[in-house]
């Protein structure tokens, strides 16, 4: 039994909190407050899965100034585990460390029971090829005593009589290696080239004689909650593997202002988060050279888009002026820099391109959005929205393009919801509740089968059901609106009124049982009033930014709607109109543009022309800003109901149903009565 006095503890990612008595272990409270830690040796301290890193300091977030001694010291057996296997800085054993005060504890991926599936793929695209990276083979003069030059003026002059390159520059030990090559291979040799923005050429790469060398770059989305890259042949284009990571500084703060507000109050706190997020990119890079069986050597240029926030802590800007008005950016230009001064461990002088960024809460991403997915090229008023723990939502025709950022907050990502969780096998990602009977069915990531399919349990023994992602809730509380279990105001029915025993009593709320596996040891998923509630909250932000564009284009309507993201590229357009996500809008013209930020990454990465593009771009882009917008709350406020307060949403009631029942009368106990139409 625990007291208010006990010890508070915060799981991230999950966002799960409790209070647990002083001396209980981290392994024995994650198990208590269903945190996603995983063990095998029942710890002993053997197996190292349950690995944690607390995050000292203070979170204002959370409610939690978090002491070095919160945790007790380090004991025999993990001294003996960091002396044999070694452990990462600052990570702790599960089950040998104990609480003792007020804590935020990270779970990372590789001690996740049910690993995350980042999900950001690359999207097909034909892209014109012509990175700034390349090889050129030269054929060098011999060095010749009657007319002394050295090995790199007539390497200069080989390149500006050869390829009509001028003005290289290489370093001095680039300049080494090129003395080796030449003298190998009877002054011959190919070279890889890196042109900036400015037109400045550089050597990066050197090899005897002609070469066709692994020559890759990787395109870089640098996500709030993951990050995403592609590994990319830079002379064919190919994409030779793809993957992603959570990003580490969720420990911090599970949004952007959440860190922010960390790096204000610590001291040093924006070091650490940059430190993480490098670690992180070093890691991820790790990983995907050896799924393609290279190495980070073979890896010549990186692009990145971002977030403002992301950017500042990636480059090691100090966050905190993006905290408060006016918003102001260390820089907002594109930026070429070589990769070893972001602390990032690929070829030797390997470079990074930085798209711009829009304005203080609009950034890289965006601008990569709008590079891959061109709103301004086309007729149709087209609503771009990057679905994400901070959404970047673009309005735009041939006539103009806004772009305004939302703070929608974890909830769309699984957090912050009782049974959420981000996705990973096993989490329910799908939902459909039959209107007459009110019975569920769902899928899990990991089985394409129906929870009613009879083999579903046999095909899911492995992962289990554990819990519902983002995309699950969505179409959850989506579908219990269409069944008539919720109502226009985010109200649970209880089971007198809707004619279900899946209603259940949850003190003076209700909540719809979803999955109980509890006779075998699983889980029991609800759908809580919190829940309905949570969701309510992240979409109305994310309405009421793509209200406050369309009124700055005076539009009451718009003609396409592209939903972007990892997250978005797995929503239900009809789910999504129906929570009231996104305007009205016929279904038919919602469509999903998977990762359009990586893909634009991508662009940017093959293209150098698509650069000088973006930048262009960037200044014909008007930014709005919903922090200091007065309409930005009454748009919100309206926002709250399902799927609106005012705005008709014809087009959707014409084919989907949207029962019209009010649960408010007696605290939602009583039969459903009929709402007078507006």
């Amino acid at each position: 039994m625990s007291s208010s006095q006990d010890p508070l503890v915060v799981f991230t990612p999950s966002g799960k909190r409790a209070r647990v008595p002083a001396g209980t272990s981290v392994l024995e409270a994650a198990r208590s407050m269903g945190v996603d830690l995983d063990s095998v040796c029942g710890g002993r301290g053997i197996c190292s899965k349950c690995q944690v890193q607390p995050a000292f300091g203070d979170h204002s977030k959370h409610g939690i100034t978090a002491s070095e001694d919160a945790l007790s010291a380090f004991n025999s057996v993990e001294e003996r585990y960091d002396r044999v296997r070694g452990l990462k800085t600052g990570r702790r054993l599960g089950c040998q460390a104990c609480i003792q005060g007020d804590i935020v504890l990270d779970v990372p991926p590789e001690s996740q029971v049910h690993k995350q599936v980042v999900r950001k793929a690359a999207t097909t695209r034909h892209i014109e090829m012509d990175p700034a990276t390349r090889l050129y083979y030269i054929e060098v003069e011999p060095a010749d005593m009657h007319a002394p030059t050295g090995d790199w003026e007539r390497t200069q002059a080989a390149l500006a009589e050869q390829w009509n390159i001028t003005g290289a520059t290489l370093t001095l030990a680039m300049l080494a290696k090129l003395q080796t090559a030449l003298i190998a291979a009877e002054y011959k040799a190919t070279v890889a080239i890196h042109t900036a923005r400015d037109g400045a050429a550089q050597v990066i790469g050197v090899w005897a004689g002609f070469a066709e060398p692994a020559l890759f770059g990787l395109a870089v989305d640098l996500g709030s909650t993951t990050i995403a890259a592609h590994l990319t042949n830079l002379v064919t284009g190919e994409v030779k593997a793809s993957g992603g990571v959570m990003n580490p500084q969720i420990r911090f703060g599970e949004d952007l202002m959440s860190r922010v507000s960390y790096a204000m109050m610590n001291e040093g706190g924006a070091g650490e988060m940059t430190r993480a997020v490098r670690e992180a990119m070093n890691t991820l890079a790790a990983e995907l050279v050896a799924e393609a069986d290279l190495t980070t050597a073979d890896i010549y240029e990186a692009v990145f888009v971002m977030n403002p926030v992301m950017h500042h802590l990636l480059l090691g800007l100090d966050p905190t002026p993006l905290g408060q008005a006016p918003f102001a950016l260390a820089t907002n230009s594109a930026m070429d820099l070589p990769a070893r001064t972001i602390g990032l461990t690929l070829a030797d002088e390997a470079q990074v391109y930085i798209l711009p960024l829009i304005a203080g809460h609009v950034g890289a991403d965006a601008a990569a959005v709008a590079l891959s997915e061109a709103p301004q090229k086309v007729d149709p008023l087209t609503l771009i929205v990057d679905v994400g723990t901070n959404a970047e939502i673009i309005l735009g025709n041939k006539s103009r393009v806004l772009a305004c950022s939302s703070p929608t907050g974890p909830a769309f990502e699984g957090a912050q919801i009782s049974s959420g969780q981000r996705a990973a096998p096993g989490a329910i990602e799908r939902v459909e509740i039959d209107a007459i009977t009110k019975e569920p069915r769902f899928k899990v990531i990991g089985c394409d089968l129906w929870s009613t399919d009879p083999d579903f349990a046999t095909q899911t023994a492995v992962s289990g059901v554990s819990g519902i992602c983002g995309s699950g809730i969505i179409e959850a509380v989506a579908e219990m609106r269409m069944a008539g279990l919720v109502d226009a105001n985010g109200l649970i029915g209880s089971a007198e009124a809707t004619g279900t025993e899946r209603l259940r009593a949850s003190g003076r709320t209700y909540s719809y049982l979803l999955h109980d596996a509890s006779a075998e040891g699983g889980a029991v998923i609800e759908v809580t009033q919190g829940d309905i509630r949570a969701i309510q909250l992240a979409k109305s932000a994310l309405y009421a930014g793509a209200r406050l564009l369309m009124d700055e284009f005076g539009a009451d309507e718009v003609e396409r709607v592209v939903l972007a993201g990892a997250f978005g590229a797995h929503i239900s357009p009809k789910h999504a109109m129906v929570l009231g996500m996104i305007p009205d809008c016929p279904l038919e013209h919602v469509t999903s543009a998977g990762n359009a930020a990586g893909t634009g990454a991508q662009i940017a990465l093959l293209n150098a022309a698509a650069r000088r593009e973006v930048e262009a771009l960037v200044h014909e882009i008007t930014k709005i800003e919903t922090a200091i917008e007065p309409r930005f709350q009454e748009h919100f406020v309206a926002a709250n109901a399902i799927p609106h307060a005012t705005a008709p949403f014809s087009g959707l009631r014409a084919v989907v149903p949207l029962p019209d029942v009010d649960f408010n009368a007696g605290g939602g106990g009583g039969r459903p009565r009929r709402r007078a139409r507006r």
